[in-house]
């Protein structure tokens, strides 16, 4: 154990001298940044439906596909609404925060999430790349109308659009559906101009649009860090592992920052 937390001290150390001196930051982050906001994650430690079917005896990943929402809308709503519920009674953690610090003081940061929850807008980051979408966002399947809800309902759904009556859909990436083309084409067009420093947070980097940053990295010799209570299938190739929880692991680092100014 002593080991372990001293290998810690000594990497969020060196993290925070890399971070301090870097010019353009990646960090994506996953479900597990959002856990300590009270967030259940849907896979790794803890992760609801890790191992259990939904109430309809449904994988999640079939209960909240595209196809699910043209054959039986019902199903993926009542999750969407569950999932926006916990997410409306929900507030940024410390994780949050500091990222959004580091995107002010920093000379470039960029978030690329998998979470829908907007909980780093609401913590104050706005270079984000929201690549599955928000729970709080609703577009119109046929028109171009779009609102933001301040309570997702799974009662009479789906709801029709107010200006054409075609029905109305959250906008986010259910599975088995395309990425957004324009948060890709800007996530696509930062990553071309090259990034000296890549974080994965809260992710077990499942999708491969989500590792390929971190392999790029890798094989780059950028400095790559992976943060998160599990192991991943990066984990033995990254720079730096961080076995902490994302707010732990982020104030631990924060902190190293500041000693060194």
């Amino acid at each position: 154990m002593q080991d372990t937390e001293a290998r810690v001290t000594r990497a969020t150390r060196e993290i925070a001298a890399l971070l301090m001196k870097a010019r353009r930051v990646l960090l994506i982050t996953g479900a597990g940044i959002s856990a300590d906001s009270g967030l259940p994650t849907y896979r790794g430690l803890g992760g609801l439906y890790e191992h259990d079917l939904t109430e309809e005896g449904l994988p999640i990943e079939e209960a909240l596909s595209g196809e699910m929402l043209r054959r039986r809308p019902e199903i993926p709503w009542k999750y969407l609404a569950a999932i926006e519920k916990n997410c409306r009674v929900a507030g940024p953690n410390a994780a949050h925060r500091w990222i959004a610090r580091w995107e002010e003081t920093l000379p470039y940061v960029m978030v690329l999430t998998q979470n829908i929850d907007g909980l780093h807008r609401a913590a104050g980051s706005e270079n984000v790349v929201e690549i599955h979408g928000d729970v709080h966002r609703l577009r119109c399947t046929r028109c171009d109308y779009r609102t933001r809800t301040e309570s997702l309902s799974a009662k009479n759904v789906p709801p029709p659009c107010p200006e054409c009556g075609a029905a109305l859909r959250p906008e986010v990436v259910l599975f088995g559906e395309m990425l957004p083309e324009r948060e890709l084409e800007r996530f696509l067009a930062a990553l071309a101009k090259g990034f000296d420093m890549v974080f994965s947070i809260g992710t077990t980097s499942v999708f491969p649009y989500i590792a390929q940053p971190m392999l790029q990295a890798i094989q780059r010799g950028i400095p790559s860090v992976e943060i998160n209570p599990g192991r991943t299938h990066l984990s033995s190739r990254v720079t730096y592992q961080i076995p902490l929880g994302a707010a732990e692991a982020l104030t631990m680092i924060a902190g190293e920052m500041e000693a060194l100014i």
